[in-house]
């Protein structure tokens, strides 16, 4: 059925006035949080009632034509959030779906709670709280109707966007009841009465739709790199070209002679850590952006490139080695004693795995239009971080928040790019300079080679078989660059929250485990992307069991199993303080039944265990990340060096399903993402220059590469009053390891090394 547009372009004033006269407007208030890796250990739904906030900060509200619109407070980047938080508004709230419009949140911490759009978190942390806000405004409904009525409440019912008397054939449309339940006080939470998941409508089922299908696909939908100003000017950057570098001198005079090219700006480069502030550089500011771009390249800059000018990849690949060769590196685990079991294990297994630096390459480049003048600053972007965008801008313009105003646009994908609000900076910068608004665009060789790059890595792991081929010692050191080197100064260890992604909190039934953490300085900007350090830990986990049940004589899955080990909840004191993706461990323990289910799934699924011809093998991941379980099995088929990929199965485990279709695109983008992780996709640097510049050389997947069959499987356990896990990151991390472990059974090579790339040419 054809989608009608439903994006409400509405003020804040406008909706707290009521969107007119005698309208219902409801307030939520909800907890604050910072980005993902600063959240408390306690944030669950246990700790929500002592964490929230009396501030008015999440909204629904009904005009007198019954139209129900729900403020969107995370932004929007394909996964589908306007959608599913509507969704389960309109749920408890039995609204008509028809009628429910969405509207995005500006940026405002104070009003909204946290609008970091990261982690995985949207609906695990505001479904419960989306299905109060609706629940809330349907009782106060309810009693309006029944004061019109003067019944007892409870002979009346919200349904299908009337309240009914039950006892007659009266009703009325939320549109009438609207002013007076918006006098009427909102209730307790203790009294609001959720519905029976039995009844939904549109929770868990699959045939709603997107809210903004229509202008997506009509193409009349707002992305940052779309907006328009009366009066705007156009910007491109030239930036240095090695993190940290500067200009050494600048020959404007050619670019000034570009036809459209109205003036050129230095940029000073930013104090080292550098943080989301800009890289400093040139700008060129003209009438269009094809001729800022023109303007760009008529420049002559020499630059000074600064202490990471020598800054080469495969010489850092070679430090990272030597660094996890030795015990040298920080204690981050220690469960019983593993030199003491390695040197009687009659069978050692040892094996290092190197993964490159990625860019998240959003398909949108970083874009933003602002507009300083008159001591205020308004910015329109795409950004995944809009409250961390409005405290930097207010810092940088030096204004006071309240003067400044950030409009989130939809975002053409993010991936952890569009966290970094370094490209709004810049435009404001810009804009406060000519006085007038100006629109800041990053071509395609700006995104990849200025990015806040996914940190390469290196991982040793060793391990001592008994005399059964069982695993009774584990080994694993692991050598990185922090994404905390963007904050501190030269810090080169892991953060707590990049070692608790899959790695010491790794479910592994083996009784003597160690984990070490080598230093690694960062040379280049390091940031959050999709998965972040599950990445690489997922990778270098599951390849190496998959060695060990080939050192063991073993079936891999039925290896893996074991290592997973018997059905259990892993004890929230087996792993300390380790951070568990910000929930309490006790309410979002690491459920091994879970994981094994998952992988138990994709395996029978992909008919594990029949008989493949030459060049053909299957391979088995799992992995649990976000709060959520996932397992993978791939089949492959490799002729002449070429991997081709007929068919991947994905399962997930992320509690109950709110809107599975929005789960299934999330797990088919998650697998073509790390076919290319696999395959083609990394980012190499020469004399601290990034070598890749588009997708020409950068290889994200393309149609040929990509699967031909992807099947979802949604393993849901628990009910919708259960903890949500994740779903727009944990879809990640098993998919590389599955693929390299098909192709260790299709050909006998093993990838320890990403990407493939030409690694199985003769």
């Amino acid at each position: 059925m054809m989608q009608t547009t439903r994006i409400a372009n509405v003020s804040r004033r406008s909706l707290l006035l009521g969107l007119g006269a005698g309208s219902l407007v409801l307030a939520v208030g909800l907890a604050a949080r910072g980005l993902a890796q600063e959240a408390s250990a306690e944030f669950g739904a246990d700790a929500m009632p002592n964490g929230w906030r009396d501030d008015p900060n999440v909204f629904v509200s009904i005009d007198e034509a019954g139209i129900v619109t729900v403020t969107i407070h995370r932004a929007e980047m394909g996964q589908g959030v306007r959608t599913s938080i509507a969704m389960v508004v309109a749920e408890e709230l039995e609204a008509d779906w028809d009628k429910v419009r969405v509207t995005q949140a500006p940026g405002d911490e104070s009003r909204f709670g946290n609008q970091d759009t990261d982690g995985s978190r949207s609906l695990r942390h505001f479904f419960d709280p989306m299905r109060r806000a609706g629940a809330s405004a349907r009782a106060m409904l309810e009693q309006a109707a029944a004061d019109a009525w003067d019944v007892p409440v409870a002979e009346v019912r919200a349904e299908g966007h009337f309240v009914r008397h039950e006892g007659s054939d009266r009703r009325m449309g939320y549109g009438e009841l609207a002013a007076a339940a918006a006098a009427l006080p909102v209730p307790d939470r203790e009294g609001v009465r959720l519905k029976d998941p039995a009844t939904f409508h549109y929770v868990g089922k699959g045939d709603i739709g997107l809210v903004d299908n229509n202008d997506i696909t009509r193409g009349t939908a707002t992305y940052g790199i779309d907006v328009r100003r009366e009066g705007m000017l156009y910007a491109v950057i030239a930036r240095p070209p090695v993190f940290g570098g500067r200009i050494s001198s600048v020959d404007e005079s050619a670019a000034l002679q570009v036809a459209g090219v109205e003036r050129v700006v230095r940029l000073d480069p930013p104090a080292i850590p550098a943080e989301f502030r800009p890289l400093g550089g040139v700008a060129v500011i003209a009438r269009s952006t094809w001729a800022a771009i023109k303007g760009r390249e008529a420049l002559v800059i020499e630059w000074d490139d600064g202490p990471h000018g020598s800054y080469s990849s495969e010489e850092y690949k070679t430090e990272l080695e030597a660094a996890v060769q030795t015990s040298d590196g920080k204690l981050i685990l220690n469960r019983g004693d593993v030199e003491t079991a390695l040197t009687a294990a009659p069978t050692r297994v040892v094996a290092e795995y190197y993964i490159p630096h990625l860019a998240q390459a959003p398909m949108e480049p970083p874009a933003a239009v602002a507009d300083v003048r008159d001591g205020t600053c308004e910015v329109w972007a795409c950004v995944q971080a809009p409250q961390v965008t409005r405290l930097r801008l207010a810092e940088q313009m030096e204004l006071p928040e309240e003067d400044v105003t950030v409009n989130v646009t939809l975002l053409g994908g993010g991936f952890g790019r569009k966290s970094k609000p370094d490209f709004v900076l810049e435009a404001a910068i810009l804009s406060r300079e000519m006085g007038t608004p100006v629109k800041l665009t990053w071509t395609r060789e700006d995104d990849l080679h200025h990015s806040y790059y996914h940190t390469v890595s290196v991982e040793r792991l060793e391990a001592g078989l008994d005399h059964a081929g069982k695993a009774v010692a584990w080994l694993h050191r692991t050598a990185a660059p922090t994404i905390g080197s963007i904050f501190a100064p030269d810090p080169k260890e892991k953060l707590p929250f990049e070692l608790g992604m899959g790695l010491t909190n790794m479910p592994l039934d083996i009784p003597n485990v160690r984990a070490e953490n080598p230093q690694a300085p960062a040379h280049v900007r390091i940031g959050w992307y999709r998965s972040v350090s599950n990445i690489p830990h997922a990778f270098a986990i599951q390849s190496f069991i998959a060695e060990l049940a080939d050192a063991a004589g073993r079936d891999p899955r039925d290896y893996l199993l074991e290592v997973i080990g018997p059905a259990r909840l892993i004890d929230p004191s087996e792993i300390g303080d380790v951070w568990n993706y910000g929930e309490n461990p006790d309410r979002y323990p690491i459920d091994t039944g879970r994981l094994r289910k998952v992988t138990e799934t994709v395996a029978e699924a992909i008919g594990w265990g029949r008989e493949m011809r030459s060049g053909r093998g299957l391979g088995l991941a799992a992995h649990y990340s976000f709060a959520s379980h996932v397992a993978v099995a791939a089949e492959v088929d490799v002729k002449d060096g070429e991997v081709h990929i007929p068919r991947v199965e994905i399962a997930i485990d992320c509690g109950a399903n709110v809107n599975p279709d929005r789960i299934r695109s999330q797990m088919e983008g998650a697998v073509v993402m790390g076919v290319g992780q696999a395959l083609t996709t990394e980012m190499t640097f020469h004399d601290g220059r990034a070598q890749q510049g588009n997708f020409d050389s950068y290889l994200i997947p393309r149609m040929e590469v990509a699967p031909r069959e992807i099947n979802v499987h949604l393993a849901s356990s628990g009910g919708y009053d259960q903890p949500l896990g994740g779903v727009g990151e944990p879809g990640l991390p098993p998919v590389v390891p599955a693929i390299t472990n098909a192709i260790f059974a299709a050909t006998g090579h093993r990838i320890r090394r990403l990407p493939v790339a030409d690694q199985l040419r003769s």
